[in-house]
This record gives structure tokens, sequence and C-alpha cells, in this order.
């Protein structure tokens, strides 16, 4: 079968690989359908972050179900977002379905191969079904949306709350679309880029031009001086979450969503502000998927294309085998994208081309 393969550092193939081999509980074979591109594999791909060579990427993908021998519920067909992470039925966390929590599990995409290909085994535990019309480009949206509501579910939501989103990038994008169906008032996001924050505002969203000013006093304006009681850094960047806890309320909270590239260094005087107004700091990582049928995915799938928009986030649907070129140019930075999906399956690829 057709794959990307990562083989080194800036090295990806798009060739042909041997079928996969079944894997977990009850696996049933997939045809994959869609598949974006996360933050993550392009550091696999452009930074050394690789768990090891060859590779192929791809955590966050949609399925057509192709075979299931030992799954009377699902049949060849049925379309459905796939779980990347594979716990271990031995960790204590898994007992009370907090797999991502655990130690010993393994993840399509980055521990072993991924969905940058044209079939995979998964486990029938990790299939989530999504309906018959849904675009298989919004099912692959599932897990980043996962993540989001994840890290937003963490925050208890005052009253008429003010929230701010720090980066309007898809996770960021995601989190405030959360934070605006679970309750919050006002939804403000920032961001230094002019495209991003224009597919915002397309969205209800009010923006904040990170150019025009620190997005800590920006936010502060914008709320009569009291800064919003939930701020979320979606960046990546160390210096957002020193902003995002200066821009936080009095008993505000402040969210850590990405995934920082480089070290923090809060001075003393910050510290002491984060101490005297009493703010909470809340750490997060990736998505809940138990109990099945009640679980942060089958949220996501039940708001996707009513009141979770992912369409206007999507900038680029492109065929696998451009997958090598793409992702020179992401690492690059030689074009501007927001979020990347590679359009696998023919299904995939025919409901792109009638857009």
């Amino acid at each position: 079968m057709k794959a990307a393969i990562l083989n080194g550092l800036n090295d990806l193939e798009y060739t042909d690989i041997p079928d996969p081999e079944p894997v977990g509980d009850n696996p049933v074979l997939v045809r994959v359908g869609a598949v974006g591109v996360c933050g993550s594999d392009v550091l696999r791909y452009g930074h050394g972050k690789a768990y090891h060579y060859p590779l192929v990427l791809g955590h966050e993908f949609s399925a057509i179900v192709e075979e299931a021998p030992h799954s009377p519920g699902l049949g060849a067909g049925d379309r459905a977002a796939v779980f990347p992470l594979l716990h271990s039925h031995e960790d204590p966390m898994s007992e009370i379905g907090e797999y991502a929590l655990g130690t010993g599990y393994d993840y399509f995409g980055s521990r072993r191969h991924g969905a940058m290909s044209e079939r995979m085994w998964v486990p029938e535990r990790n299939i989530f079904r999504v309906p018959n019309d849904m675009p298989l480009t919004h099912a692959a949206m599932v897990e980043p949306a996962g993540v989001a509501l994840h890290a937003m579910l963490k925050v208890q939501i005052p009253t008429h709350a003010t929230a701010l989103v720090i980066g309007a990038g898809p996770i960021g994008a995601l989190a405030a679309q959360w934070l605006r169906i679970l309750g919050c008032s006002r939804v403000l996001v920032a961001d230094i880029d002019d495209r991003k924050l224009e597919i915002m505002s397309g969205l209800g969203f009010e923006t904040l031009d990170a150019k025009t000013g620190d997005t800590a006093e920006l936010a502060k304006a914008a709320t009569g001086g009291w800064g919003p009681q939930i701020a979320v850094e979606a960046t990546g960047n160390p210096s957002a979450l020193i902003q995002a806890i200066e821009a936080a309320s009095v008993q505000g909270q402040v969210v850590l969503l990405g995934d920082l590239s480089g070290d923090l260094h809060l001075a003393k005087a910050a510290v002491s502000s984060l101490l005297r107004r009493e703010l909470r700091l809340y750490g997060t990582w990736n998505a809940k998927v138990a109990p099945k049928g009640r679980s942060e995915w089958d949220m996501v799938i039940a708001h996707l294309g009513r009141d979770l928009h992912v369409d206007e986030l999507i900038s680029h649907v492109l065929p696998l085998e451009e997958a090598p070129g793409t992702f020179r140019q992401l690492t690059d930075r030689a074009i501007w994208y927001n979020k990347v999906l590679f359009a696998v399956s023919a299904e995939a690829q025919a409901e792109v081309r009638a857009k």
C-alpha cells in the first residue's frame, strides 16, 4: 500500500510499504479517509523529534471501515474518527478511563506507524462512528477538537465570564469555540496573524491584534481594566504564557494548552502577582474517551457541524502524494497555512472536488 514514510530528518517519502498488521483487541481494518498535520508532525519531520525511523506520521484522522471481523456493531462503509492512543490495560490509570495519563501506552503516528497511509488496523475501542454525511475532512478534526474540549472542561466558567485565547491557530480557534459553547459571554482571541484573526472575526469573535501592543494590556483595556476570568495559552510560545498570567483577573484561571517551545522564566514579581491574585493554572494533555458514548469525543462529534465549526480552519486539503513537498514548505514556513489535511481515500478526494 502507499504511505508517506519518514525515513530520517527532513526525509519524507511517498512510497509502497507492507500492508499493516492487526493491533489491539478486536482489530478493525479501515481505509484512511483524511489525515491532518499536527504541529508535532512538523517537529518530527524537521526538528528531529521522532521516536524512531522509519515512521509513518499522522494521528489526527478519519476512516472508513473495511473489515470488522469481531465487531458486529460496525459494518463496511461506516465512517469514523479514530482515537490514536493505544492504552495499556495494566496501567492503573486505565482502570479509571484516564488512558492518556498512563505511562505504558502506544500511539499511532508517533510511537508506531500512523495514518499517512492507505489502510490501518485499529482496535474497535478506538473507533468513534460519525454520521455518514459528515465530510471525512471534518471527521479528521475530531482529534484536535477533543484536545481543545478537554482543556476547556478544566476551567470553571463563572457567570457572565470573559475569556482570552492567545493564539488563533486551529487549537486556539477550537478552544475559543468551546468556551463560547460552554457558556462564556465574551471570548477575545489574540494573534499576530491578520489572516487568522480575520477567520476568527468571521466566526463572531472579538479579536486583538497582538502586533499593536502587549496582549495582556490589550485584554485589560478590552475588559475595563479587570482582565479576563479565563486566559488560555494556545501558541506554545513561552512569552505568551507569561502574557496569559499577566492578563488574568483576580481569581482568574490560566490554561496551558500549547506545548512550550522553550524554557520559561517567571520573574519574582510575576510569581508574587500570581499568588496575590490567587490564580489557578491548569495543565492539560490529550482527551478523555471514556466512558464510551458519554465521552469528550462523543461530545465533539455531536457538536461538529452544528455550533462547532472546522471548515473555516482548514487552509489546505491535498493528496497524500504531495506530503513530502508540503512538509518541506511547512518546516521552512514557505507558505501561509492554518490546518493542513491530506485527502487519502477516494471518498475524501471526491468530497474535496465537489466543494
